[in-house]
């Protein structure tokens, strides 16, 4: 199974944003540019992650975003779920469907795999993943010189 880069990228917005110090935030602008993305790919992750509550946005001169309480808390087995969507890992449906659709088993084991997936994810957190040694190289993107 692989995470779509949408997923990826949404990761990695929320670690930048959890080792912020209190008060402060970054741009979209700054996120994209320290996790190496382009900035429209910044901001539609930025407004999922808003609208899961677990990102807070602010516009204008004194704007920027920052993780939110339920984003420190959330687990990533959660988020991730809620990132990727409902999407099963094989897709027996569609334009040209499997003979084997009705009466397959493989669907089912797909599926329990996928939950396990999450399930490994579910008891650790934002601020897990950001200890050491990750944090330090987190806060270490800001000082990056372009080139």
């Amino acid at each position: 199974m692989e995470l779509t880069k949408f997923t990826d990228l949404g990761l990695r917005v929320m670690m930048r944003l959890a080792v912020l110090d209190e008060g402060e935030s970054l741009t979209t602008q700054a996120v994209a540019e320290q996790v190496a993305v382009s900035y429209a790919h910044a901001a539609k992750v930025v407004a999922k992650l808003q609208a899961l509550g677990v990102v807070e946005t602010r516009r204008g001169r004194a704007g920027g975003l920052w993780i939110t309480r339920q984003g420190r808390g959330i687990s990533i087995g959660a988020l991730v779920r809620a990132l990727e969507g409902a999407d099963e890992v094989i897709t027996c449906e569609g334009d040209n469907p499997c003979p084997l659709r009705h009466s397959c088993r493989l669907r089912g084991l797909l599926r329990q795999a996928q939950e396990a997936f999450f399930a490994t994810l579910d008891p650790y957190t934002i601020d897990d993943l950001t200890a050491p040694p990750t944090g330090p190289v987190l806060l270490s993107l800001s000082t990056r010189t372009p080139g």
